[in-house]
């Protein structure tokens, strides 16, 4: 080439490495050559940074990050309202309006009637536990199932299938199926409301009367027999009072310190009373009942349940549903979800961290459970080991 001519290359020159540039060199080969110019400008502590810390936070994030968001609640959520909590006295040799007076309650002539409305998926024994507790003071038993969860899941109608369990309440049974609506992926919460203002519709055709009482609560959320006469009889009772119940996770060797509040009795009014399970009243009554959550006998139900109810989305990880991993939580008294409590001051949250601590009092528990010791022995304390079935 002579003297009078010049080479030029339209490629973008490299800053960094000049000396890369214009090598006929791989990709590959480019490609690495390039890392280890840009390197020459970082110092060790960064480089351990990007390719050390950085990962580990990405990979903690995604391992951690519903752990991290629950500790953090306390500066992202303010606590609910608190209520207005109403002193419960009992006891068994105490006339009626002698107690009905210590609440501030008249008496009434007659009892109301009481109306116990629920929504069904699989949990037969708590059922059984619940209706035997209640069955003295319930004028008509109202159960509605659909054929499919609240997630989309299709369901048997367990109930009919489990029905010579319930034959002692036939005569005082309404029962009602439901097609549900649900798709995967679809939001559970709506169908879980569209259940519930089908279980309206359904007490409607129970009979329910202006100021019956109606008891709105989950099938594991068992109102005291004591608890609901005491209301039938008491005069000037609030139209809605939660009802603060005991709160257990898998049997009752495990009570929670988080109290359970969204039970509710309601003097029921046409056109204004609707089936919910929320905040609906600022009275709470103390010592109420029992909440019994994820209290099952086979640990196939705890899987079905795992995947099947409104808050389904807590399941991260494929393992959570290993039957292993869920016979060792449950002996353990720790979270299904590997989640932190909820509450909202850290120092309530560190409190209560860690597996729940075993308890060995089974006093004051539904009546049936003592009727019963074999049969429910799973649900008393000491006794943690599921079936497989």
């Amino acid at each position: 080439m002579s003297d009078g001519y010049y080479y030029y290359t339209s490629k973008k020159s490299d800053d960094i490495c000049p000396d890369v540039c214009g090598q006929q060199d791989s990709p590959t080969t480019l490609s690495m050559s390039r890392l280890r110019c840009m390197l020459r400008g970082l110092d060790f502590k960064t480089i351990i940074f990007l390719f050390v810390f950085v990962p580990t936070f990405i990979v903690g994030s995604y391992l951690h990050g519903q752990k991290i968001t629950y500790f953090l609640r306390p500066l992202w959520q303010s606590p609910p309202k608190p209520f207005i909590e109403i002193t419960h006295y009992y006891h068994e040799n105490v006339p009626m309006e002698n107690i009905c007076k210590l609440h501030g309650w008249g008496i009434r002539e007659y009892p109301r009637r009481v109306f116990d409305a629920v929504l069904f998926s699989n949990e037969v024994d708590m059922l059984k536990i619940r209706w035997k507790e209640l069955y003295p003071y319930i004028t008509q038993f109202v159960l509605l199932e659909s054929n499919s969860t609240f997630t989309g899941l299709p369901k048997l109608h367990n109930f009919i299938i489990n029905q010579d369990h319930f034959k002692f309440i036939e005569p005082r049974l309404t029962y009602g199926t439901i097609g549900g609506r649900a798709k995967k992926g679809g939001n559970p919460f709506v169908e879980e409301a569209y259940q519930r203002v089908a279980l309206d519709q359904l007490l409607k055709l129970a009979g329910i009367e202006d100021d019956d009482l109606l008891i709105m609560s989950d099938v594991d959320e068992i109102p005291s027999a004591h608890t609901i006469n005491l209301l039938r009889w008491c005069d000037d009772i609030p139209h809605v009072l939660h009802l603060h119940l005991k709160n257990y996770l898998y049997s009752f060797e495990f009570q929670i310190k988080h109290r359970s509040w969204r039970a509710s009795v309601h003097r029921y009014q046409s056109g204004k009373t609707r089936y919910a399970h929320y905040h609906q009243s600022d009275y709470l009554l103390a010592d109420a009942g029992w909440h019994c959550s994820f209290c099952f006998r086979h640990i196939s139900d705890f899987i079905f349940k795992m995947k099947a109810y409104s808050h389904n989305d807590r399941v991260r990880f494929p393992h959570y549903l290993n039957p292993t991993r869920i016979q060792d939580v449950i002996c353990k008294g720790a979270d299904l979800y590997d989640m932190l409590p909820e509450e909202y001051t850290f120092k309530d949250i560190i409190g209560s961290m860690g597996p729940i601590p075993h308890s060995y009092s089974a006093v004051d528990l539904p009546s049936y459970l003592f009727e019963n010791p074999d049969k429910y022995k799973y649900l008393l304390p000491g006794n943690c080991k599921r079936e497989n079935g």
